[in-house]
Order: C-alpha cells, then sequence, then structure tokens
C-alpha cells in the first residue's frame, strides 16, 4: 500500500449558480486518521468529498494531498479512489473483473491485475466468491467488493459517500467495525461522508460537523461530544440541552441567562465563548438528576411530557421554566428507584461544570 497523505482543504468555495453550496472552509486532515464528515441533509458534505475526488470542481480555494496541490487534476492522477454510495458495481463481470476493472483501463496486462484483484479479494474474506456476479452477493459482500475495487488502485486516501446507508442495523453495525479495522491495518487516510451521528463517534479519529456550507466544528469524537463548539452542534449530536436566553449577569466563573416568560440559568463560560447580550447554554442531558438543585440555576421544576423505555435507560422529556422538550436520560436503576409518569411535576437540577456556555459561527 502506498502511504497516507494529509489533505489539506485551503478557503474551499463551491458555488452553483446564485447558491453556494460549500462556504470557504478550510480543514487539515492528517495523514493516516480515520475522518468523518457529518451533517444534515443539504449541509455541503458529499460537494466537499466530491471535490477532494476530483468529480466536482472548485470554485475558490485549493485542496493539497500530501505535497502536491490536486485542485485541477482529473480523479484518477489525485491519488484518492472513491467508494460510491450505490457500489456501482458491474453486474455483468464477475468480482476479479470488478475488482480489476481500474487496473484495466491503466493498461495493466490480464494476468498480474486478476492475481492483484485476487489478492484483494482475499483482504475482503471473498475469494471463495470471486467467479460469482454481484447480484449473487449480499449487501454487506457487494459492499466488501466496492472497498476491494476502491484499494486496488494503493490511494493515498479512500473516500467513501454514506458507504452503510443501504444496509440493515445489524450488518451495518459489523461492517462499521469492519472499515475501522481496515483502515487501522491498511494506515490510509479515509474521509467518510455521513448522516448518522452514532456511526461518525464509533468510527472517526476527527468529526467535521457541517451546516449549511459551514465548518461548525472538526474535533476528536469526545471533544464534540464533552465539549460542543456551538447550538448546532449541541444539538444535532442530541446529548446535550440547549437553552437560550439573555444575559443577565456575568463574571469570570459564571453566566446567568434569563429565558423569556422562564426562569434563570447559570453557565461556565469556555474559552471559545464570545459574550455577547444573549447567549446559549448546553447541558448534558445523562448528567440531570430528578431532584432539588442545590444552587439557583442549576435546575428547575417542570411537567413530564413524555417517558421512553430504552432498557438499559430511560429518557424523560420534560417542559417547565419557559424551555420546552427538555430532556433528561437516567439509568434504569435510577429511574425505577423513583419512577415518574406523564403529568408528573418534578424538580431537575445539575452539577455547575455540567452547563457550558457555547460559541457562536461567524456568518
Amino acid at each position: 500500500m502506498s502511504k497516507a497523505a494529509e489533505i489539506d482543504i485551503v478557503s474551499v468555495s463551491k458555488i452553483y449558480g446564485a447558491t453556494t453550496a460549500v462556504h470557504e472552509i478550510s480543514l487539515k486532515i492528517p495523514a493516516g486518521t480515520y475522518c468523518c464528515l457529518l451533517g444534515p441533509s443539504g449541509c455541503g458534505k458529499t460537494s466537499t468529498l466530491r471535490m477532494i475526488a476530483g468529480h466536482e470542481t472548485i470554485s475558490i480555494g485549493d485542496i493539497r494531498l500530501g505535497n502536491a496541490v490536486v485542485t485541477d487534476l482529473a480523479p484518477a492522477k489525485r491519488g484518492t479512489a472513491m467508494m460510491f454510495q450505490s457500489y456501482a458495481l458491474f453486474p455483468h463481470l464477475d468480482l476479479v473483473d470488478n475488482v480489476a476493472f481500474s487496473l484495466k483501463m491503466k493498461g495493466v496486462d490480464k494476468d498480474e491485475r486478476r492475481a492483484k484483484a485476487l489478492d484483494m479479494l482475499r483482504l475482503m474474506q471473498l475469494e471463495a466468491y470471486a467467479n460469482r456476479r454481484p447480484a449473487q452477493l449480499s449487501g454487506g459482500q457487494q459492499q466488501r467488493v466496492a472497498l476491494a475495487r476502491a484499494l486496488i488502485t494503493d490511494p493515498e486516501a479512500l473516500l467513501l459517500d454514506e458507504p452503510l446507508s443501504a444496509l440493515d442495523p445489524f450488518l451495518k453495525i459489523r461492517m462499521r467495525a469492519e472499515l475501522k479495522k481496515l483502515q487501522t491495518s491498511l494506515g490510509i487516510t479515509f474521509v467518510h461522508v455521513t448522516h448518522s451521528q452514532e456511526e461518525a463517534m464509533a468510527l472517526a479519529d476527527i468529526i467535521v460537523i457541517m451546516n449549511d456550507g459551514r465548518i461548525e466544528q472538526a474535533a476528536h469524537p469526545r471533544t464534540v461530544f464533552e465539549r460542543p463548539a456551538t447550538a448546532f452542534v449541541a444539538k444535532f449530536m442530541g446529548d446535550h440541552n440547549v437553552v437560550s436566553g439573555r444575559v443577565t449577569q456575568s463574571s469570570d466563573d459564571g453566566l446567568m441567562i434569563s429565558v423569556p416568560a422562564g426562569g434563570d440559568f447559570l453557565a461556565t463560560p469556555t474559552g471559545t465563548s464570545a459574550l455577547s447580550e444573549t447567549a446559549d447554554i448546553a447541558i448534558r442531558t445523562d448528567r440531570v438528576r430528578v431532584g432539588a438543585p442545590t444552587e439557583k440555576g442549576l435546575g428547575f421544576t417542570g411537567l413530564v411530557s413524555n417517558v421512553e423505555y430504552r432498557g438499559a435507560s430511560v429518557k424523560l422529556t420534560v417542559n417547565g421554566a419557559g424551555v420546552e422538550d427538555f430532556t433528561v436520560i437516567l439509568s434504569d436503576k435510577e429511574f425505577f428507584a423513583n419512577p415518574v409518569k406523564v403529568g408528573d411535576a418534578i424538580p431537575l437540577s445539575w452539577e455547575r461544570a455540567d452547563a457550558l456556555v457555547l460559541g457562536r459561527l461567524k456568518h
């Protein structure tokens, strides 16, 4: 395998007529990392992936792969390989010829390309199926053929466009583990587009969260989970409650916000929070407890609007103090020791360290 390459995206924009799909993004993906581009539909993640691959032209800016600027190079000249969402396998060719296809295009002789294709099928544990056609394979097997075909060119970076979206839930989880193992063993850079938070958390060394053509946060999954950079990240990842309000008190160790027609909430400023008249604060859903707060601004009393049993945990939705759909995740043990039902009024509380002031993206 060729060595991995760093990918450097420098002030890149993609403009379609009057629409800007990607707004001047800059991102460094270190060599040999598993990077997930994550975000809702239409956020610009697939356009970004296709610009790295060369399947989409760059309107403004440059992309560098290793030491080479690849902005104007054809896809085949970049040292990247792309695996498409649909797998795009040739139905009339057996697996060996499917996998060897790009080498055939490059003029590699038949024996050499078939030998290399068999090596790739062996890597994917598909050697026994070498003479079959794609229609005779399961979804997971087809995916492994598409991976083998992408990897046969020894790319420095593999680009994957929602590779797990067509698989059933159990197979998704198994293929997730296989992708991570493959990336670790090959040591090359993987860039993987997904709209699944769980998939990105399970796979990535770096999660890049995109929204409306911009990067909201690019960081290790644990940083994204524990310290979301913006309200969008906190809401999209789904593990924080976001409360927005007017700043009524501010000091180095704390900030108080007032929610319209509601309560006052205390939060801890982070390095990224630039103070203004209004602020967004995030409170981890699994750090909220049922019980009266020890300090003003670190809790409220609300009405339970939904109870969702999830096996190891129970999710409560609570409305009160001017805040709607506030989420609480309790362990099953905690919940059943003191169960509540829809319509109950309950006090909620959390520690000061679990309420963070969020930054805001400059548009």
